[in-house]
């Protein structure tokens, strides 16, 4: 059924890349190459990311005015449920890790492949499972429960909350797959040389995000089992009404969903320390510090979902000492942010797309973070909560942190993947369209939610409307740079200049593999060295890429 065997030997020199070795649908779906299986993860998350803005556009059109637009409140309240989940479950969490981790991964560390390649496809093929089954809700009739699937109402609702959630129990199996691999694959896959403190921070962060996959995603497993056995069986679980505890659910879910934000932002920071480093062409600004704050953000996560339940009635206590352990992982988030600032201070800096989206993210996840304290904090936590500015909030943190790092990581190994270079032009101008609307949509929700907009409200109240308008506006706008971003890589595919081995001069040694890989990555034995040493390179016009500087011949 595979393709080829994860412990053959390495083809020869001049071996077909692994895109050309075989091109029938069996070889692709049942494939071992962990490229292969990023490729495929990448289409299929792109495809629900598609399936989801959908969702967001008619969402924005339904709230350009107070009353009725287009659907009934009851269809409004069955596209935001499933918009959160398609975004959350099928885009988000997978995006980076699954997608682009697992096609970086084996190259950064000198590796043919990831240490379990059948698992890896188990975890594939466990994805789409999962996503066909959540998506099967629609044809159901869709769900009105909201993306967090709140007891009481999640229990009795007639809608297909059963089909969904029991869509997102495979879809976790899929999650811990992917983390235990990674795990295995840095362990034990590392070549001679390359101790902890030599891997790339992309590496760091993967490895913090498997982490929290393995340890916290149980939890919603068993969250989401337990709310269909409630459903099905009528065991009084998390309904008050049958015996059960509805804020039982709360922090069981959140247990799960607040480590689940650092499963999407940790992997966007690495991202964001390797572009960084490399369009600044300086070594990056304390390795050990930046490595060291993602182990601290993954531990930190597990402490803190008590913030999302200051109004549930938890004690004063534990508020107090939710709401300190929240301030306290900002520190780690913040590490990093000064040391990719300390990076790029007195760099040669080069404006090209991925950089574009790496300073985008620091302007947005930096407002995200900070708006993050008003919501951390007991006494302004009360205002603001249920209200637009928390939707402003996570979005700022989730969108305007994971998506536009994902756009930089996307377009920083889009070369590599695919062998082809995009339109720079295009991609810088796209990139700036995606996040001036981003900051038109999202931003003026600050200001709403601040004058007390509850969120998940269908129908408003006429003061709102000019704010919901100005937001309607930007999500278009935002549609817009997306569709452009679309339209150029997909004709790079075709029309794209051959992309050399090393086209932005990275030190890392996926670098030193060609563009796009061999089957089996690498064509001779890569050598290990600094990840972010750019003394040994120079800029060949020729190739339009970077190759290792030759050494100087003595005259003796």
């Amino acid at each position: 059924m595979s393709t080829h065997d994860a412990t053959a030997a390495p083809p020869a020199v001049g071996s077909e890349n692994y895109l050309n070795c075989s091109h029938g649908f069996r070889s692709w779906f049942f494939t071992l190459d962990h490229k292969r299986i990023g490729v495929m993860y990448l289409a299929s998350i792109l495809s629900f990311f598609l399936l989801g803005g959908i969702l967001a556009l008619l969402i924005r059109t339904e709230l350009l005015t107070p009353t009725r637009t287009l659907m009934s409140a009851d269809d409004y309240n069955k596209v935001f449920t499933l918009h959160g989940a398609i975004m959350i479950f099928l885009f988000i969490i997978p995006g980076i890790p699954a997608a682009l981790g697992n096609f970086v991964l084996p190259l950064m560390l000198g590796a043919k492949d990831v240490a379990l390649p059948r698992l890896n496809l188990a975890s594939y093929h466990l994805y789409l499972i999962g996503a066909l089954i959540a998506v099967l809700s629609i044809v159901q009739g869709g769900v009105d429960a909201g993306w967090t699937f709140y007891a009481p109402y999640s229990t009795t609702t007639n809608t297909a909350v059963v089909t969904l959630t029991f869509g997102v129990f495979v879809l976790g199996f899929s999650s811990v797959f992917t983390g235990l691999n990674f795990i295995v694959t840095m362990h034990k896959m590392r070549p001679a040389g390359m101790g902890w403190f030599d891997m790339p921070l992309m590496l760091w962060a993967l490895y913090a995000t498997s982490i929290i996959q393995v340890l916290a995603t149980p939890i919603l497993g068993i969250t989401m089992v337990l709310l269909i056995v409630e459903r099905v069986m009528g065991i009084g679980i998390f309904d008050p009404a049958l015996g059960g505890d509805p804020v039982l659910y709360q922090h069981f879910f959140w247990f799960y969903s607040h480590p689940a934000v650092y499963i999407m932002i940790l992997p966007a920071m690495g991202i964001i320390s390797e572009v960084v480093s490399v369009f600044s062409r300086k070594h990056i600004f304390g390795y050990r510090a930046i490595a060291y704050s993602s182990i601290a953000i993954a531990a930190f996560s597990f402490l803190v979902w008590g913030h999302h339940m200051f109004t549930s009635g938890q004690s004063e206590l534990m508020n107090m000492i939710f709401s300190a352990l929240t301030f306290s992982v900002s520190i780690p988030s913040a590490v990093k942010m000064f040391n990719w600032l300390s990076t790029m201070y007195k760099g040669s800096i080069r404006f090209d797309t991925p950089m574009i989206y790496a300073l985008s993210f620091m302007f947005l996840f930096g407002i995200g973070g900070l708006t993050g304290l008003f919501l951390g904090s007991l006494a302004t936590d009360i205002h603001l909560h249920d209200t637009y500015f928390v939707v402003a909030h996570f979005h700022y943190v989730m969108f305007g942190g994971t998506v536009i790092a994902f756009l930089a990581g996307l377009h920083y190994w889009w070369p590599k993947m695919f062998g082809r270079m995009y339109d720079e032009k295009w991609g810088r101008i796209s990139a700036i369209i995606i996040s001036v609307g981003f900051n038109i949509t999202f931003f003026t929700q600050f200001v709403m939610g601040s004058q007390g907009m509850p969120r998940r409200y269908y129908a408003y109240v006429d003061k709102f409307e000019p704010y919901h308008v100005i937001s309607s506006f930007g999500s278009y706008l935002m549609a817009a740079g997306f569709f452009m971003t679309a339209w150029y890589l997909v004709k790079s595919l075709y029309r794209g200049r051959p992309a050399p081995a090393n086209p932005w001069g990275g030190a890392a040694m996926e670098w030193q593999a060609a563009s796009p890989p061999v089957l089996h990555n690498f064509t001779e034995e890569p050598v290990v060295g600094d990840p972010y040493d750019y003394s040994n390179q120079d800029y060949d016009p020729a190739i339009g890429g970077y190759v290792l500087r030759k050494p100087e011949v003595s005259d003796r």
